[in-house]
């Protein structure tokens, strides 16, 4: 069975990424490694990851090298340095600037979670008022959200460790903490979200 993940702004071979967002690397070489080595350990050959823009930054030569590393089926919404990860275009599912997901949970309304995946921070995003969740990248772990809004920067720099993806239920386990959402499995009365809303 296939498991979902979630990840923004990896920026393969971009040094000047370290020095911008403070990551703790030499060069691009060990930031890459190391990031590679993360992606592997958590996200299996038949998983699949949703890569919020921001792909990589040198040679298509240099990222295609390290995209075929990567485990699993990689679908890219597109960020605002994409030319390269563009030109790679055939190691992707697909591409797009937007998109919706139905993930299949019994604790979610109507038992499926609504996932609007985008680039960008959004203050508000399609069916928001029934319990939708609001997935971004390009802040670096910089944007801040109001505590209880089911919105997320899925960046490599929030990870932790840095540049691991982002599970479906590590996403959901903090989306009910920030909600104090409980799910049906632990007793929860799941005729309602948090808003109230049917």
């Amino acid at each position: 069975m296939s498991r979902l993940f979630f990840i923004a702004d990896t920026h393969f071979g971009h040094t000047n990424v370290i020095r911008y967002t403070g990551r703790p690397f030499v060069n691009s070489h060990e930031m890459d490694e190391t990031m590679i080595e993360r992606w592997n350990s958590v996200v299996g050959k038949k998983d699949t990851v949703y890569h919020l823009g921001d792909v990589g930054l040198r040679s298509p030569g240099h990222l295609r090298a390290i995209l075929e590393r990567l485990n699993g089926t990689i679908h890219l919404v597109l960020g605002n340095h994409d030319k390269v990860a563009l030109k790679c275009v055939d190691r992707f599912a697909s591409t797009s600037p937007l998109l919706e997901l139905k993930v299949r949970d019994e604790d979610a309304p109507g038992k499926q979670q609504h996932i609007v995946l985008c680039h960008y921070s959004m203050r508000t995003w399609n069916r928001v008022m029934w319990g939708s969740w609001q997935l971004f990248g390009h802040s670096h772990g910089k944007m801040r959200v109001h505590p209880q809004s089911r919105t997320m920067d899925v960046g490599v720099d929030c990870a932790d460790p840095f540049g691991t993806p982002f599970s479906y239920e590590q996403i959901k386990a903090l989306m009910y903490a920030k909600t104090g959402k409980v799910p049906r499995s632990q007793g929860a009365d799941g005729d309602r979200d948090e808003d109230g809303d049917e």
